[in-house]
């Protein structure tokens, strides 16, 4: 056992997308983090191999039934002996189920009750359907992530769902853990991807006021608007990325494409950034990807190759760092950040639902009798 949250005990009503990537994230840090699957998905036989869904990775599954008296009641007994409950439904569901933050903290003033939800628990839109491209939308970053003349290009899911939400929900957690500490009550905590995602473009709003933002996509200094800050193609059709926004760096920028004491204009001027992109762009053509690592990379021109997934875990640096680790033979993200007296770990490959709901539940205090008959009454599977 490692990792600075050791100690902690969390429940996981299972879910999607950004509650199992915050649970995943307090079990990579020490937590003993159980996750509560649905009994209907669970198998009839003990799987061969893991899970290949990494969310779920450093935990216990447990099947329970919420629809059966026994099972809400099982959760309820879990819940007494807890730091923490995370539930990601939609606002109303566990209070119906008799799962609420109000039950559940009578049994435990000390717990904290951490909800996940897109919009949040109040608000017109708080009961709406939705996904992470709705809550960046109404946030009012995705109408600035593209590129100039064309229409918003959504960041996969990262914005939203695992920034604003999940990495949100596990800062507050923890912070809520640490107000524990010195209150000794818990509280809830209500994480909504669109708060999140509208505090991630705090700077932004700085920036915007400021006039040094302009609403038109793809015409800014960090979004692809200047010609230093951009991704070009190479000779092989690979790409390479850089960032050269400070002087110095873009003076090493240009004396290593062979630019150096050629008569540019300012580089702060938006009205060459177009022509200076495609100056760069016929430049960056004339050799292959790794042509340009030899002659940029660990400079200070502020540069990196555009890696995919199974080149980034090969790649010299990242394999120095072991920013990727092999877990049950699958490569994957280690635990970040780093910590030098605890170090956060994998503990375990990611459950199948259910795989060990006699071992977790006996761990956390159930009688190996009462077990028996809450599997025979289907309350768990």
């Amino acid at each position: 056992m490692s990792g600075p949250l050791t100690g902690i005990k969390a429940l996981e009503i299972a879910g999607i997308g950004p509650g199992p990537f915050c649970a995943m994230l307090l079990a990579d840090l020490g937590a003993d983090v159980l996750r509560l699957d649905r009994a209907a998905s669970v198998r009839g036989t003990a799987p061969e191999t893991p899970s290949l869904d990494l969310l779920a990775r450093g935990r216990r599954s447990a099947g329970v039934d919420l629809k059966h008296p026994d099972g809400v009641a099982t959760v309820l007994r879990l819940a007494e002996s807890a730091d923490v409950l995370m539930e990601g439904f939609r606002p109303g569901v566990m209070e119906r189920l008799g799962l609420g933050p109000e039950v559940c903290m009578a049994r435990n003033p000390g717990l904290i009750y951490a909800r996940m939800t897109g919009w949040g628990q109040s608000g017109p839109l708080a009961s709406a359907a939705g996904h992470d491209i709705n809550y960046i939308a109404l946030a009012g970053c995705l109408a600035h992530l593209g590129r100039e003349g064309q229409k918003p290009t959504p960041p996969i899911n990262l914005v939203g769902d695992f920034g604003g939400g999940g990495m949100l929900q596990a800062l507050g957690i923890a912070c809520a853990l640490v107000s524990r500490a010195q209150t000794g009550k818990g509280q809830v905590v209500d994480t909504a991807m669109v708060d999140g995602t509208a505090l991630l473009m705090t700077f932004v709003h700085g920036y915007y006021r400021a006039m040094g933002w302009s609403d038109a996509r793809g015409t800014n200094l960090i979004d692809t608007g200047a010609h230093f800050y951009e991704t070009y193609e190479c000779s092989d059709g690979e790409f390479i990325s850089l960032g050269a926004i400070e002087p110095q760096f873009y003076a090493e920028l240009l004396k290593l494409v062979g630019l150096e004491g050629e008569e540019l204009p300012p580089q702060m001027d938006r009205n060459h950034w177009p022509a200076m992109r495609e100056r760069l762009a016929g430049i960056f053509r004339t050799k292959s990807r790794s042509e340009w690592c030899e002659i940029m990379e660990g400079s200070d021109a502020c540069f990196a190759p555009v890696l995919r997934l199974d080149e980034a875990y090969d790649h010299p640096h990242n394999r120095a760092r072991e920013t990727f680790v092999e877990v049950a033979g699958i490569q994957q993200p280690a635990p970040a950040p780093r910590f030098s007296h605890t170090p956060g770990e994998i503990r375990r490959p990611p459950p199948h639902p259910g795989q060990h709901t006699d071992e977790a539940l006996a761990d956390w205090g159930l009688p190996p009798a009462e077990i028996a008959t809450l599997r025979q009454s289907g309350a768990i599977a």
